[in-house]
């Protein structure tokens, strides 16, 4: 039988969470619709673009109040849905069910944390475990993260990906042929375009403290625009105090959209609205005061020797 998606959507808006059987049939049905999906997606403005999230669900309420819901707002939403913030499940649950309900007008990107390897340290299937006493609805979760799409262009003029460019990708045709629908790896393009920082101090690329991907310059930013005839960059990944971050003379721009990062950063967030004619304008914000006074486990620690932000 077929899942009631609308009564899942307003389910979850109330704060409910789904069955596992309904779990497992929302992500069959979102993976077949996903396989479809090219690695790079092509879309149209207006949207509104969402950096990461991780698991604060009433702070992803807030932004649907403030952005407008789905379908009435197109979203973009750039990765890393999971971990860290204490409602990862509701969080993916929404968006998994928005994204099946409303295929073109929501776009969910892949983000580092949509992992098996990176779910199992920083919360996720922790919470899976706490939250229903089986690995069942992380297992469903981490199969359909292997479909979620690579990178998307807006009006073939802005490049939107998670993390950031790879010396192993110049023209976006090379990530159009890439095999997206396996384990993120420890190497190569798919992992550094879901892991790299672009880093203002340096021309060209370098080493990560990341321990995976590379950070990149500004050189490398105009290299990549020049050769594929597009005029800015947009990513997610780094934690911005701000709530968003603009480099390289207004060539990329980092999107922030977790308030009070773990509940104890103290940072704002932002999201991007882009308009017809590609303008593009930030509005940042709060945490919620359902996510301020959020009590339900403590964010999962990160261990020494691994990445923070």
């Amino acid at each position: 039988m077929a899942v009631d998606v609308d009564g899942c959507i307003e389910r979850l808006h109330s704060g409910q969470i789904l069955t596992e059987g309904e779990v497992e049939d929302v992500c069959r049905q979102l993976m077949l619709l996903l396989a479809e999906e090219p690695n790079v997606v092509q879309i149209e403005a207006p949207v509104t673009v969402i950096g990461d999230v991780h698991g604060q669900f009433y702070d992803l309420l807030e932004i649907f109040n403030i952005g407008g819901r789905c379908p009435d707002t197109n979203y973009l939403f750039l990765g890393d849905y999971v971990d860290r913030g204490h409602h990862s499940v509701e969080t993916i649950s929404l968006l998994a069910c928005l994204k099946l309900r409303y295929p073109s007008r929501i776009h969910l990107l892949r983000g580092n944390h949509e992992s098996r390897n990176i779910t199992k340290t920083y919360g996720f299937y922790t919470e899976c475990m706490q939250r229903y006493n089986s690995a069942q609805v992380w297992r469903s979760f981490t199969d359909l993260f292997d479909y979620l799409t690579l990178a998307v262009t807006i009006n073939d003029s802005i490049f939107c990906v998670h993390g950031g460019l790879s010396p192993s990708i110049l023209h976006v045709d090379q990530l159009r042929v890439l095999d997206r629908f396996d384990e993120i790896p420890h190497e190569g393009a798919l992992a550094d375009i879901l892991w790299s920082d672009p880093d203002s101090q340096i021309r060209m690329f370098g080493r990560s403290q990341r321990g995976a991907g590379y950070t990149f310059g500004g050189e490398i930013v105009e290299r990549f625009l020049h050769v594929n005839g597009m005029s800015h960059i947009l990513r997610a990944h780094q934690l911005c105090m701000e709530g968003y971050l603009v480099q390289f003379n207004d060539k990329l721009s980092t999107v922030w959209s977790a308030p009070n990062y773990c509940y104890r950063c103290g940072n704002v967030a932002s999201l991007l609205n882009v308009d017809p004619y590609l303008q593009r304008d930030f509005i940042t914000f709060d945490a919620s005061p359902e996510s301020a006074g959020s009590t339900f486990r403590q964010p999962a620690p990160a261990p020494d020797g691994m990445y923070f932000l």
